[in-house]
């Protein structure tokens, strides 16, 4: 593999018709197809996209799926569910190219409860599958889902450097916490977002590489950047990254190697 070679870990696709959750966090009234997507990973230079099932749609998934299938060589997908959710539907949905699930809970008043039966044993047929679950939260709401996570057995990653509260950074309790589950050997992070968190994004990087080490983390775009539109252009996060990571050989497995193994099954 050469490295060059990029996987994009973290990206949307919806079109403007699809329904959309009731007070949803974001309304995008413009589509993003599949087929933007594709053309913008080829004018960038990136090989494969991981699509990430994204909150205001909740568990219509169906548009994700038209992805996978469309181009299932190129593109791995996460879904939302409303536990239960049987191994049958799930082994369906892993024929088409989904590899885990997202749980939508940042901006809800309250953490849904994960210890239910419902999400225990929907945790355990993704473990099953080799799938992984893709916590979507505040960082200093991370301690309180990660235990759980970690008990049951399934892969974990998290987006956009773990969202660390911006104000105290690495030395966060959330952030921490995360850095204590990659320590249990199956957790990921996303190095993404870094607009999200401002000036102290590369230093966040930097020490997730450092405990981390490449075979943890996954580089991504977050695009078509929902909710903050045309404020830079795709390329930017590329550069961002390796303007963060100086170390070549870490971040070629960053931008692909470990994205592959961990979505594409080393394909």
């Amino acid at each position: 593999m050469p490295d060059s070679f990029k996987i994009d870990a973290h990206v949307h696709v919806f079109t403007s018709d699809m329904p959309l959750i009731d007070n949803p966090r974001h309304a995008p009234n413009y589509s993003f197809t599949h087929e933007e997507l594709i053309a913008t990973l080829e004018h960038n230079g990136v090989d494969r996209a991981v699509i990430a099932a994204a909150s205001p749609w909740g568990d219509y998934n169906d548009y994700i799926l038209a992805a996978l299938r469309a181009h299932r060589a190129r593109l791995r997908g996460t879904a939302i569910f409303n536990p239960p959710v049987d191994r049958f539907a799930l082994e369906a949905m892993n024929r088409d190219g989904f590899v885990g699930m997202r749980l939508p809970f940042i901006g809800l008043p309250k953490l849904p409860d994960i210890t239910t039966f419902e999400y225990r044993a929907l945790f355990r047929r993704l473990a099953d599958l080799g799938w992984h679950v893709h916590p979507h939260v505040e960082g200093d709401d991370l301690p309180k889902i990660l235990p759980t996570l970690e008990a049951s057995g399934v892969k974990i990653v998290v987006d956009h450097l773990g969202r660390p509260n911006p104000k105290s950074g690495v030395n966060s309790d959330g952030f921490k916490a995360l850095l204590r589950s990659i320590e249990t050997g199956r957790t990921w992070v996303k190095v993404s977002g870094g607009y999200r968190l401002g000036p102290q994004a590369k230093e966040v990087a930097r020490e997730l590489l450092r405990v981390a080490g490449p075979d943890r983390l996954v580089w991504a775009s977050d695009c078509p950047f929902v909710g903050h539109e045309g404020q830079f252009p795709y390329q930017a996060t590329i550069d961002w990254l390796v303007e963060a990571i100086p170390d070549a050989a870490a971040r070629a497995k960053i931008f692909g190697a470990t994205a592959r193994e961990l979505y594409f099954n080393g394909e």
